[in-house]
């Protein structure tokens, strides 16, 4: 139960930290606001988090033994290759084409919600300062340069 409550704790950070994003996404009227980001971190987090869980659940199954013997074998680069792929489907989502002179919009937020499952793999392999540092440096983009003139097309 420990490592549950650490995870929980994992869990809790990504959803603070994402919270930041999706606010800044809620205030500019996006439809992937607030809630949308902390689920995609939360997410995230837990994906990543499981491996730790199916390290301790089949350890016993995985001795230490001579070679050619049954072994336990984790990838964790999957989950997160899988977190990627589940997280562009969703992104894809917000991109559309407005029928005047055909502007392409959404593409910020769908790269908000693939940045900010990025920040919930961090807090999964729980490296807070990546995740924070990240969080606040996204926030930076999308706040202060959401609000310098820039072309009338650009996604805010």
């Amino acid at each position: 139960m420990e490592i549950e409550l650490w995870i929980l704790l994992r869990v809790f950070v990504a959803a603070l930290l994402s919270g930041l994003i999706g606010y800044e996404r809620e205030m500019h009227g996006k439809d992937a606001g607030l809630r949308t980001h902390m689920l995609v971190a939360v997410g995230a987090t837990l994906f990543v988090s499981f491996t730790d869980l199916f390290i301790l659940e089949y350890q016993p199954l995985a001795p230490p033994a001579p070679p050619g013997n049954f072994r336990l074998q984790i990838e964790p680069l999957n989950t997160v290759e899988a977190i990627v792929t589940g997280i562009s489907f969703l992104g894809a989502g917000t991109i559309f084409v407005s029928g005047k002179r055909d502007r392409v919009q959404g593409l910020t937020t769908a790269a908000s919600i693939l940045v900010t499952a990025a920040i919930g793999i961090a807090v999964g392999l729980e490296r807070y300062v990546l995740a924070v540092g990240s969080t606040l440096m996204i926030w930076l983009i999308l706040y202060v340069l959401g609000r310098l003139p820039l072309r009338s097309g650009d996604d805010r």
